[in-house]
């Protein structure tokens, strides 16, 4: 299959789970406790207020109709406008967005050279560095994302003191111009990212290092460096950029959390800001957003691991 085929038949299928998925998200909402009219009519309103607010909003059509006007909207780039405040959600994407790619892009930059390294390491020593290595991501990756917040506050916060543990931006203000505001957040990501990723390039690794063909080199004389690099490293590239992709996918998940707990001006904060508020509008969104971006993020890995099959087949 060549490539502008294969990237075709992925956007399609892309295209397909984001509808689907969209709808879950439309439903998932729709089933939520409260509807957002006290969001807009106020907590004491009526009862006739609240059916006028209702009738306003459109909450009272069947949710088929009301999926389908809104993913008509959504084709032309228009989310809607939450229901506390009135924002448009297309601009509060496009400002809460950013700061959370930003988080994500450090994240990966801190994990992706230390996941490297580790799985190298690991996945070619063997033995009991291995083991011990092995057994630590695990362990790291089964602690959920508050517990190791909460770790780092304690210690970079709490004990240490030299970090604050809230940074506040000001208004206005990028999290760049107050990069300590940075720095538990990526620190929390990196800790569980760099568990996920060191297990899975081990994997990698050692199916490579196993293969007849690096048998062959070994017994060959090559060893070492030169064997990482000619051997393992081009035809471990592939599933090493998959296991990236996903991790980067659950950075997506533990965003949320994270920028809630350091009160992070990320999308993932805004999210469950929504969510606490019933704004349904914004919580449909934020959350199709986020699915895009995490299938752009695979689409985008599914198209270099091809790419670098495709090279390797190519040096062999």
């Amino acid at each position: 299959m060549s490539l502008p085929v294969f990237v075709l038949r992925r956007l399609a299928g892309a295209a397909v789970l984001l509808v689907l998925l969209s709808a879950a998200v439309f439903a998932a909402t729709d089933v939520l406790p409260g509807d957002g009219v006290s969001a807009v009519a106020g907590v004491d309103a009526s009862e006739a207020r609240r059916a006028a607010v209702r009738t306003e909003l459109g909450l009272d059509r069947p949710a088929a109709e009301r999926y389908a006007h809104w993913a008509a909207d959504a084709v032309r780039g228009d989310l809607g406008r939450g229901f506390v405040g009135e924002r448009p959600v297309t601009g509060v994407l496009a400002t809460r967005l950013p700061n959370s790619l930003l988080l994500a892009g450090l994240t990966l930059a801190v994990t992706a050279p230390l996941a490297a390294l580790l799985g190298l390491w690991t996945g070619l020593r063997g033995g009991t560095a291995d083991r011990l290595v092995s057994a630590g991501a695990q362990v790291l990756a089964a602690v959920p994302e508050f517990v190791v917040a909460a770790l780092l506050v304690a210690v970079l916060a709490v004990w240490l003191e030299v970090l604050p543990r809230v940074a506040v931006i000001p208004l206005g203000a990028t999290p760049l111009d107050v990069p300590h505001a940075l720095v538990l957040p990526v620190l929390t990501l990196s800790t569980v990212a760099l568990a996920v990723a060191t297990r899975l390039l081990r994997v990698s690794v050692a199916d490579v290092a196993a293969t007849p063909y690096c048998e062959a080199a070994r017994l060959n004389g090559v060893r070492g460096v030169r064997l990482a690099v000619r051997y393992i490293l081009p035809n471990a590239a592939g599933p090493a950029v998959q296991a990236l992709t996903l991790t980067t996918g659950a950075l997506v998940g533990s965003a949320v959390v994270v920028e809630n707990v350091f009160d992070y001006p990320g999308i993932g904060r805004e999210l469950q800001l929504a969510v606490a508020a019933r704004d349904i509008p914004m919580v449909q969104g934020i959350a199709t957003a986020l699915v895009a971006v995490m299938l752009a993020v695979l689409l985008l890995g599914d198209i270099c691991a091809r790419l670098l099959g495709a090279g390797k087949e190519h040096r062999r």
